[in-house]
């Protein structure tokens, strides 16, 4: 298929939509191009030749409703673009999936760089690096400062007893694709469910917040958080304690997992936390919790890629060395709650 027709994106039903929802919005014939990098849902660019627009879809294929909701991601922008967290203005929700095939929305074209590794990031050099990753901090703060009842999220989530089903989703998850041997997993499991932290006041949470997930202007501003299908009310601190986790250098070269933490002048996972509880004024005493839950649900979400890549359902480079990196983050997990615990 051409290049301008990718698939699961039908550009003349999309157009033929546009026109009768939007009237005057697009000014030519629509061509669009898949943008890479996403790990689940399907996002296209797409273009008139003047105005740009992005289109976020379910993958090719049967999917789970609950899986790929565009109903949701596209409410929590709806909601936050009013605010100070920058998010990209929602166009149109279109669930009829005689469209597209399936449900899908379209929001503004938002320029900016993802920065997905340390080698990318690198030529920024360490301060502008630094000044980046801190901004992602006040970004954060910011999403976590919102009032769901001012936006109409009051019911986005179910923030009583948050972190119990937290554990126990991921708990089953790992059920689903145990097919070997993971020594620790089970340990730090039990250990995370003997030590919930009692939850601050529930926030609009992000789910999946780290450097990837945003883009970031000449200026090393960030202009857009994406990827928001995680997004739920609940505790603020798993954002943090996620943060966290992908500010750990993993030093594991060749490593399919991306990781921005050793570019030069990335800031030590403590200077991130000390930030977060200056700006938000929250109490992350027990950070180290939060951030072995971030190992914890990890290691679940690699060993399940590796899991499939047993059963050759999986296809592309790297997936061959997914399942080597689940101890590594096991191990971590339970450093993290042990170092964290002796602290306390």
């Amino acid at each position: 298929m051409a290049p301008d027709h990718p698939p699961g994106l039908d550009l003349d039903r999309l157009h033929a939509l546009l026109e009768r929802e939007r009237p005057g919005l697009v000014r030519g014939p629509l061509t669009g191009r898949l943008i890479e990098g996403g790990r689940s849902n399907l996002t296209y660019a797409v273009t008139d030749g003047t105005s740009r627009w992005v289109v976020r879809r379910p993958p090719l294929g049967h999917v789970l409703a609950t899986a790929h909701d565009m109903r949701r991601e596209h409410r929590v922008l709806s909601a936050l673009h009013p605010t100070s967290v920058p998010v990209p203005r929602p166009v149109l929700l279109c669930e009829d999936e005689e469209v597209l095939g399936a449900p899908f929305y379209v929001m503004d074209f938002v320029p900016g760089t993802p920065y997905r590794t340390a080698d990318q990031l690198a030529p920024l050099g360490p301060e502008r690096t630094r000044g980046a990753v801190l901004s992602l901090v006040d970004t954060l703060v910011d999403l976590h400062a919102v009032d769901p009842r001012e936006v109409g999220l009051d019911d986005f989530g179910r923030p009583e007893g948050f972190l119990d089903r937290q554990l126990r989703r991921w708990g089953k998850q790992l059920a689903a694709s145990r097919s070997r041997e993971l020594p620790g997993i089970d340990e730090l499991h039990a250990a995370l469910g003997r030590d919930l932290p009692r939850s601050p006041a529930p926030t609009v949470v992000h789910g999946d917040y780290r450097l990837d997930n945003v883009l970031l202007d000449d200026d090393d501003r960030i202009t857009a958080v994406l990827d928001w299908e995680m997004s739920t009310l609940g505790d603020p601190l798993t954002d943090l304690g996620l943060l966290v986790m992908y500010s750990v250098p993993l030093h594991l070269p060749d490593s399919p997992v991306s990781t921005t933490a050793s570019a030069p002048g990335h800031p030590e996972p403590g200077e991130l936390v000390q930030r977060y509880a200056a700006r938000s004024g929250r109490d992350v005493s027990q950070v180290a919790w939060y951030t072995a839950f971030a190992w914890f649900k990890l290691a679940v979400i690699l060993e399940g890629i590796h899991y499939r890549y047993t059963l050759g359902q999986t296809v592309g480079r790297g997936f061959d060395r997914i399942g080597d990196l689940v101890p590594v983050f096991i191990e971590h997990g339970l450093t993290t709650l042990h170092e964290g615990l002796q602290e306390g």
